[in-house]
């Protein structure tokens, strides 16, 4: 019986839920797709053009050590283009959500241990970056800003099928 109650007559799914899954998700989804890219490449190529810039922004949490600081700021920002270039074609888009959803947690995780330790510094997540005064430290904007790109990609992990993608293509 309770199986029974679980089901829903045909035609009577809810419709918030139909439009979720249906055309309308997918062009949602296709515009979360784009926001995340969007973010990703401006990330990226606003610290590829300065190696050593990145570098230092990542130097200045103070987490990791001195032999990691150099491969993770230069190879940070060309992982952030290469994940804006696969949302943008829609290839491996599940893939690309779980990469970028463990790398804004890592982020937040960052800012939250700077902002815990005292230390003052600009995140860097757009250029920049390193010792700053502290009365231009903006940690909780910062944070609640990951967690809005979190969301993005929460979306794509939950519901990748979007319009306009190659996963969709490969699959058809």
């Amino acid at each position: 019986m309770a199986s029974q109650m679980a089901e829903s007559p045909a035609g009577t799914e809810p419709v918030l839920r139909r439009a979720v899954d249906g055309p309308v998700g997918q062009w949602v989804g296709l515009a979360v797709r784009l926001a995340l890219a969007a973010v990703w490449g401006w990330a990226g190529l606003a610290k590829i053009a300065d190696p050593a810039e990145a570098a230092q922004a990542v130097r200045a949490y103070e987490i990791l050590p001195e032999s990691l600081v150099k491969p993770v700021g230069y190879g940070l920002p060309f992982l952030e283009v290469a994940l804006a270039l696969l949302l943008v074609i829609g290839l491996g888009v599940r893939a690309v959500a779980v990469v970028s959803a463990v790398l804004l947690l890592t982020f937040i995780g960052g800012i939250s241990s700077a902002w815990a330790r005292g230390i003052s510094i600009d995140c860097g997540c757009f250029g920049g970056g390193g010792a700053v005064d502290v009365s231009k430290t903006e940690y909780l904007q910062e944070i609640l800003r990951d967690c809005g790109f979190l969301l993005l990609a929460a979306w794509l992990l939950l519901r990748p099928r979007t319009r306009l993608s190659a996963d969709a293509w490969l699959t058809a």
